[in-house]
């Protein structure tokens, strides 16, 4: 495992974001206004950079990175902050999103684990 944070709070508006299948994170940390769109999580140390191939978990859900955005390892380095698209393509939307392949949309909750695994 390269990377575990805990979801600390979900904000009022974040989980709206799934109907176009995708959440934003960010650091506990983070303003107000981006909170309220957000899934918070823990700070933890980024050891690595987020590349195509890798695992993530989100609670009980694991999924496969297709893509990522020029913009989103150095973002998710500094604020936690990237956009986790559940789409499957190749190729990054926005300079911020991660594109994922699963089997479907995970189910949130505070307590849950957003977890890394490097190099598969």
């Amino acid at each position: 495992m390269g990377y575990k944070a805990e979801i600390t709070e979900i904000g009022e508006m974040a989980l709206d974001f799934l109907a176009d299948k995708m959440i934003i994170i960010f650091n506990d940390n983070a303003p107000a206004e981006l909170a309220e769109i957000s899934v918070l999580h823990t700070i933890e140390e980024v050891e690595q950079d987020i590349h195509v191939g890798d695992r993530i978990r989100i609670s009980d859900e694991e999924y496969i990175v297709t893509a990522v955005g020029e913009e989103a390892n150095k973002t998710f380095r500094q604020l936690g902050h990237c956009t986790l698209k559940f789409s499957g393509k190749s190729e990054a939307e926005l300079p911020g999103h991660v594109e994922l392949k699963g089997s479907g949309i995970p189910d949130i909750k505070i307590g849950d684990a957003i977890e890394i695994e490097y190099g598969i």
